[in-house]
């Protein structure tokens, strides 16, 4: 009973600090307010992602044959049943770009994940240990980023074979790089620091001491390499896709969509623009949250 009084107030003090911290955060957060705009944009697609079976008017793979490159609702000629046109198979734009979002997330949750965990391990294992091991990694990581990025990605998947999840898997091998050399500098600087001299001497054992001393104190910089990597993975996707090597035909992925319509450009603007549209804004807003996360994260860019 004296165990559980005694142990209440310091409950309430981490929920408070914890509630502290939460604020400070938005508050420095909420100074950008390019950061705010992309945040809410953000929530957006993740919340028409969710939903897009009830938002959606039609399947992304149901064809209209007698409504082949409608235009848009405002053009002439276009329907209220296909507000943004169909395709040149007659399928509708709109529950195209909906259920594109879909894929667009799961792209980028899937390849940051991957990236990231594999990368903290590899980069806690070779900041920690240092000596040849980490000589040999590092030099293992130069070498893939040695190559450009989407031709190394464009190799890969050529030999996994063209599919959505070889090219998630293709792009998170190149990211990955960019994880572990971040997570190795931050282990660098935190490892001649006291508390882990400190929990050293008390005996820490070393797993623990990586993962439960000296990680939470690098998550700051690849909290913010996370947020900008997903942006770059849903760009290699598309790109992917768009050279035909990433999700195939009919899945309504956006780079997929653009290069099913790319010979209609002249024809059928509609096709192409709005797919490269949903590309842009949706990466744009990522970026903008990520350089929120940046500033709100980093102190010594924090304003005062």
């Amino acid at each position: 009973m004296t165990d559980t009084v005694a142990t209440a107030p310091d409950m309430d003090t981490r929920k408070t600090g914890r509630l502290a911290l939460l604020s400070e955060f938005w508050s420095y957060f909420s100074e950008n307010r390019g950061a705010v705009v992309g945040l809410w944009f953000f929530v957006f697609i993740c919340l028409i992602a969710i939903f897009a079976g009830v938002i959606a008017p039609h399947s992304p793979t149901e064809q209209f044959r007698d409504a082949l490159l409608v235009p848009p609702v405002w053009q002439e000629g276009g329907s209220w049943d296909y507000i943004l046109g169909t395709d040149p198979v007659g399928r509708d734009m709109l529950s195209r770009l909906i259920y594109g979002s879909r894929f667009s997330l799961f792209i980028g949750i899937i390849v940051v994940s991957l990236a990231l965990a594999v990368g903290i391990a590899v980069g806690l294992f070779a900041g920690f240990m240092g000596g040849r091991a980490d000589t040999i990694i590092m030099r293992i990581m130069d070498i893939i980023l040695s190559f450009p990025s989407l031709l190394l990605a464009l190799a890969l998947v050529a030999i996994l074979g063209p599919s959505l999840i070889n090219a998630m898997i293709a792009i998170a091998i190149v990211q990955q790089p960019h994880y572990v050399r971040l997570t190795r500098a931050a282990v660098l600087t935190e490892r001649s620091k006291d508390y882990v001299t400190a929990a050293k001497v008390a005996g820490v054992r070393p797993l623990r001491l990586m993962f439960h001393t000296i990680l939470p104190n690098c998550l700051a910089p690849l909290i913010v390499q996370a947020a900008l990597s997903f942006s770059t993975a849903i760009l290699d996707a598309a790109a992917l896709g768009f050279l035909g090597m990433g999700a195939q035909p009919p899945t309504p992925e956006w780079g997929t969509m653009l290069a099913e319509a790319r010979e209609f450009i002249l024809r059928a603007w509609w096709v192409v623009t709005l797919p490269g549209i949903a590309i842009l804004m949706t990466v744009l807003a990522i970026n903008l949250m990520g350089d929120g996360l940046r500033d709100a994260l980093d102190p010594k860019l924090r304003r005062t």
